[in-house]
This record gives C-alpha cells, structure tokens and sequence, in this order.
C-alpha cells in the first residue's frame, strides 16, 4: 500500500524490443504481479476467449526463487493454450509453503493474433520498488 490509504494499482505495457516482445508488468504483491504478467501476456498475444464453457485448471508450482516462478507460471499458461487450447482471464493465486497454489478460470480460444512461443529469462529481474514489485518480461515469437 502507498503512504496516505492510496491503493498501489497493477498494470502492463508493452516496451520496444528488437526481435521479441518485452512487457514490462508492476503489482503491489507476487500474486498480483503473476496475474498482471499473464493478462499482459494475453493482450500482446491478442487472445480472444469464446464466451462458454468456463473451464478450471488447478496448478502447483515451486516458490523458491521470483524470476523462475514468474517463468514457469506464464510456461505453463502458454502449455494449456497450445495443448488444450484455453486460455484464462481469471485467477485465484496463494502462496503458502514455498509454493505457488493457483486456480485458474477461463474457456478454449476464439482466435490468437500472433504466437509466443517461449517465455525467456533474458534480463529478468523481479525488482521491489516504490510501487511494488516490478519486472521486465522477455517473450519468445
């Protein structure tokens, strides 16, 4: 939280990359920051959910270290969208125990705009700051 009750908000943008695509994604928390990350993924991917049905996925994923967690949450939505073909707008994020607990809720995709093809570790640095947490995001095309 910032000083005087003002809510720290989340959010994403998309940076200028040379061959890849990097967002750049800020959240007061982890749980939001991975949520954070994972809607910006979906918008520079240009994914469309169809309205029905919702779908559930449960995952569990080690919390040792930021940047690798951050890595495989967003691997392994990029692995259900091309296994499965889904895609989520909605999630239930806790960490408890040194491990990420997370429900995810969406539907099958209704179209992709451009595919990622792999999340990358190239200069990711889970930063605290100011606001919160804060990383830039390398993605693969």
């Amino acid at each position: 939280m910032a000083s005087g009750g003002n809510k720290v908000e989340a959010g994403f943008r998309e940076v200028e990359h040379t061959a890849d695509w990097e967002l750049q994604v800020w959240a007061p928390d982890l749980p939001s920051l991975l949520e954070t990350a994972a809607h910006g993924m979906y918008s520079l991917a240009g994914a469309r959910l169809q309205n029905e049905p919702l779908v559930e996925r449960r995952l569990e994923l080690p919390a040792h270290d930021l940047e690798r967690l951050l890595v495989r949450f967003l691997a392994e939505l990029l692995f259900l969208g091309e296994q499965e073909n889904l895609a989520f707008d909605r999630f239930e994020l806790k960490l408890d125990e040194g491990a990420l607990h997370a429900r995810l809720y969406g539907s099958h995709l209704s179209s992709i705009h451009k595919e990622i093809k792999a999340v990358t570790y190239h200069n990711l640095v889970v930063r605290h700051t100011a606001r919160g947490l804060e990383a830039n995001v390398v993605f693969d095309v």
